[in-house]
C-alpha cells in the first residue's frame, strides 16, 4: 500500500511538474498574478487534474480502464479546483521568496504555478494510485489455478462429463427405446 502512494506521488509530480513547465516556460506566466490569474490558476488545475486522472492509478491506454479514467480525469478536474482554492484561501501564509520575479518578492504558493500545480497532482496521483486495485489481486488469488475455459477444455479431452463420471460411448447395436431427436442446428453468430 506505501508503495503503490508513493508511485502515485511520484507520477503526480511528473504529471505537475510538466503542467507547471508548460504554464511558466511555454505561457511565459510565472505567477498567476494580475488580470485574470486567478481564473486561469483554476482553469490550469482542472487541467492538471485531468491529466492526472488520465495517467494515474489506471491508466487510460491499459484494456479495459476508458470508463475509469474518464470518470477520475472530471473528478480529478473538480478536486484539483479545489485544491487550488484551498492553497489559494488557506495556504496564503505561507510564501516563497521568488528574487527572480522581483526585488525581494515573496508570493504565496497558490500564486506560483511552479509549486501549486505538482503539489495537487501529487496528492491527486496519490490518492488515484491508492485506490485503483487492479487486477493483480484477482490473479494472485486463483494462483496455480487454470482458467474456466481451459478446465472445460481439459474435460471434454478427458471424456469426462464434468461430474467425473466417464461419458458412455455410442454403440453399433440397435437402440432399446426410441431414438433421440437430432439436435437443432445452431446458428451462426453475426
Amino acid at each position: 500500500m506505501l508503495r503503490r502512494l508513493l508511485v502515485g506521488i511520484v507520477i503526480g509530480l511528473v504529471v505537475g511538474g510538466l503542467a507547471a513547465a508548460g504554464v511558466v516556460a511555454g505561457l511565459h506566466m510565472t505567477s498567476f498574478l494580475g488580470s485574470g490569474g486567478a481564473v486561469l490558476a483554476y482553469v490550469f488545475a482542472a487541467v492538471t487534474g485531468v491529466l492526472t486522472g488520465l495517467v494515474a492509478g489506471k491508466p487510460i491506454w491499459a484494456s479495459g480502464a476508458r470508463i475509469e479514467a474518464g470518470l477520475k480525469a472530471f473528478f480529478g478536474a473538480l478536486i484539483a479546483a479545489g485544491g487550488m482554492f484551498a492553497l489559494r484561501q488557506w495556504a496564503g501564509g505561507t510564501t516563497v521568496d521568488v528574487g527572480a520575479l522581483g526585488p525581494g518578492q515573496a508570493l504565496p504558493i497558490g500564486e506560483l504555478p511552479a509549486l501549486s500545480l505538482p503539489i495537487i497532482a501529487a496528492v491527486l496521483g496519490g490518492f488515484f494510485e491508492l485506490d485503483n486495485t487492479g487486477d493483480k489481486n484477482k490473479d494472485e488469488d486463483k494462483k496455480g489455478e487454470a482458467p474456466e475455459s481451459a478446465k472445460a477444455k481439459k474435460r471434454v479431452e478427458a471424456g469426462t462429463n464434468g461430474k467425473g463420471k466417464a461419458r458412455v460411448e455410442e454403440t453399433d447395436e440397435a437402440p432399446a427405446s426410441e431414438p433421440e431427436p437430432a439436435p437443432a442446428a445452431k446458428r451462426a453468430k453475426r
